[in-house]
């Protein structure tokens, strides 16, 4: 028996040399023929702390050091540890890791036993009773990389979801810390609307009092109480806002709807320098990214499995146990062994491996040009919060010094008219209006830069990804 077994093996070694089949067991590796253009990143110059073209990646920064108010942090820190869309990612890793558990026990042989025991009788005459306890074992030898492929199929999607958590956890801080900063930012937006409705009190009652002195009209009386009005009008629905705001934060945190302990839009930080790195970081930091790289790389073992399907598959398999039934009846019970060597060679399939190695390689294809669109995808996504950072920094410079300017208006009508006849109190009246609006479009700028940094790090990569364990 022990003769035929290496006949067959040196028919596998020789099939194997004549075929060239140490291609089936290489290792994917990026192709240097990808359609992705140079220049990802556009205006490279250092704008407002923004570094495009920095070898530092603000996205590979921890979180914690990204976002340093501690109140938020605890806020992340409880999403991170109830959110369900991160919890169902944990359970997607474990069944991933499962399935690249089963791949892996597929090189050692199934064994089981199957234990049989009759009892016959010819024409009503004394009974006989066989038994047979044999342990049956089979084993498949991954001579052309079958059994190989398969698992490293099963470690690229363990990888992918791994990759898919590292999106959803980025996800979530990202959320989080917008929702956070927007409370802020309406709580802003609502003193400053308060306060400026105290003043216009005072301006009510100062018309009521000149109209009474015939200083004014009714008109000029009118126009201000509905400007009053107006601004008191807009409050409720601010505060709306912020009751909204604070029950989607809580359905993220996975907890019921309550208020949120915040701090305040002015002490709200980020990191000066907002590196962006070189484009070919995005490969690594970015967790799409990462996933459609994996899924070029499943399928090219997924080609390599389908190439090994045409070479033949080599199977011992044997049986050894305790029997009474060999052909006779023996009694007491001895022991019964026997090995099997099987080569199946496909000769004929109905075209079916040749048409799944076809598939394999447009499935390959495939993966390689959505490869390609999630790196131009991910560019677009920095370019555009880098604009938004920029475009957010140049309006809150253009705010601040259209505040300070309608402040000095605010005060020199309200001087002018105190001691000159030659202004009137509408003039002190628009001016505070329109400072109101000044300040409210500066609350709103400000955020604008957090929230763009904000998505500048999610876009980044918004931190690394979590050590893979060795593929083999």
């Amino acid at each position: 028996m022990k003769k035929y077994l290496y006949i067959l093996l040196l028919c596998a070694a020789t099939l194997s040399s004549c075929h060239g089949t140490h291609n089936l067991y290489s290792d994917y590796e990026r192709p240097d023929s990808l359609g992705i253009p140079e220049g990802l990143f556009r205006d490279t110059a250092n704008t407002d702390g923004v570094l495009a073209a920095d070898t530092i990646n603000f996205g590979n920064m921890p979180w914690r050091d990204v976002f340093t108010d501690t109140r938020l942090q605890a806020l992340i820190v409880r999403a991170l540890e109830a959110n369900t869309d991160l919890r169902k990612a944990d359970i997607t890793i474990r069944q991933a890791e499962q399935g690249l558990k089963v791949s892996r026990l597929a090189f050692f042989p199934s064994v089981a036993l199957s234990p049989q025991g009759t009892i016959s009788s010819f024409d009503f005459g004394k009974a006989t009773k066989t038994y047979n306890v044999p342990v049956q074992a089979s084993w498949q030898a991954d001579i052309f990389g079958t059994l190989r492929n398969a698992k490293k199929q099963n470690e690229m999607t363990l990888y992918q979801t791994r990759a898919a958590k590292q999106a959803t956890q980025t996800a979530i801080i990202c959320a989080v810390a917008n929702m956070y900063y927007t409370l802020e930012m309406l709580d802003e937006q609502v003193a400053t609307t308060r306060a400026t409705a105290e003043i216009w009190n005072k301006n009510v009652e100062a018309m009521d009092a000149m109209w009474q002195a015939g200083w004014t009209n009714a008109a000029a009386v009118s126009q201000t109480k509905a400007n009053r009005i107006s601004i008191l009008n807009s409050i409720p629905t601010m505060e709306n806002n912020i009751r909204q705001t604070e029950n989607s934060l809580c359905a993220l945190l996975h907890e019921a709807p309550h208020a949120i302990e915040r701090g305040t839009l002015a002490e709200a930080r980020m990191p000066e320098n907002l590196g962006v790195g070189v484009p070919l970081q995005l490969l690594s930091n970015r967790p799409d990214v990462r996933a459609a790289e994996l899924q070029m790389a499943y399928a090219y073992y997924g080609v390599l499995g389908a190439r090994g399907q045409f070479y033949p598959q080599l199977t011992i398999s044997g049986s050894a146990g305790w029997t009474n039934s060999a052909g006779m009846i023996v009694n007491p019970g001895k022991i019964l062994a026997s090995a099997v060597g099987s080569l199946v060679q496909p000769i004929f399939a109905q075209g079916k491996l040749k048409a799944n190695l076809e598939i394999a390689k447009l499935q390959q294809e495939a993966a390689q040009l959505s490869f390609e669109q999630a790196v131009l995808d991910a560019g677009n996504e920095v370019n555009t919060a880098l604009a938004n950072y920029q475009t957010a920094a140049s309006r809150i410079s253009g705010n601040e010094q259209l505040v300070g300017e309608l402040q000095k208006a605010v005060e020199t009508t309200e001087f002018i008219f105190r001691t000159d006849n030659t202004v009137s109190y509408l003039e002190t009246l628009s001016a505070q209006q329109s400072l109101l609006q000044a300040q409210l479009s500066l609350i709103s700028c400000r955020f604008d830069k957090l929230q763009a940094a904000i998505a500048l790090y999610q876009a980044l990569g918004g931190g690394s990804l979590e050590a893979e364990p060795d593929g083999e």
